[in-house]
């Protein structure tokens, strides 16, 4: 919505984005915006994204916790176009809700690669990733045990991935920092969540 031209009513994703100035390529009419980073929770399947995020919710006024599922619920997500759709809508409505003058934080597990390659993006500061991790014996026991999970190769992709997130700082051209949670509770790991997010908005500001 807020791309949308006032004056010409142009609602095409054709806007010319220049710091906290959005312009209209038809009328050339221009407008300001409250442009803030956007966050990314991420990590592998059963490390505890959703948990964090509920007890940000419960604790945290600074920012809108979100989690990126509610488009995997609704939307297509077969091919890599669909994939590419659903950043797409997220960074659409983060764009909207951020001219409360609050970032927004979503939990994701895959598709950082494309965070950086869709139109929307141009209307952020910067986009940071934090990735949780854990040793491969808890990630184990919270899948089978915590949530259930019986299919192995389920289990075995998840701990993949938490290795990569362990063994590398980026995915694609998006870079991550990591969040070890082993052995902290989970108010713990929200706190530092917390002040990873407040961190890199006071630096972005």
């Amino acid at each position: 919505m807020v791309e949308q031209c006032i004056r010409c009513g142009n609602t095409k994703w054709d806007k010319k984005v220049e710091n906290d100035t959005i312009i209209c390529p038809q009328c050339g009419y221009n407008w300001k915006y409250t442009r803030l980073p956007l966050f990314v929770l991420t990590g592998c399947s059963g490390i505890g994204k959703t948990t964090t995020a509920h007890e940000l919710m419960l604790n945290t006024t600074e920012f809108i916790v979100l989690d990126a599922d509610i488009f995997f619920n609704i939307m297509p997500h077969e091919t890599q176009e669909d994939y590419f759709e659903q950043i797409e809508q997220i960074e659409n409505i983060s764009k909207d809700i951020m001219q409360a003058g609050k970032p927004v934080l979503w939990t994701m597990a895959g598709n950082l690669d494309k965070l950086n390659k869709v139109y929307n993006r141009n209307f952020f500061s910067d986009i940071y990733c934090l990735a949780l991790v854990c040793d491969e014996e808890s990630l184990r026991n919270r899948m089978r045990q915590g949530r259930g999970i019986e299919d192995e190769g389920w289990i075995e992709s998840s701990v993949q991935y938490n290795n990569y997130f362990k063994e590398h700082d980026a995915i694609g051209d998006m870079p991550f920092d990591v969040c070890n949670t082993e052995g902290k509770e989970i108010r713990e790991v929200a706190e530092e969540v917390k002040n990873w997010v407040l961190d890199k908005l006071t630096r972005s500001n």
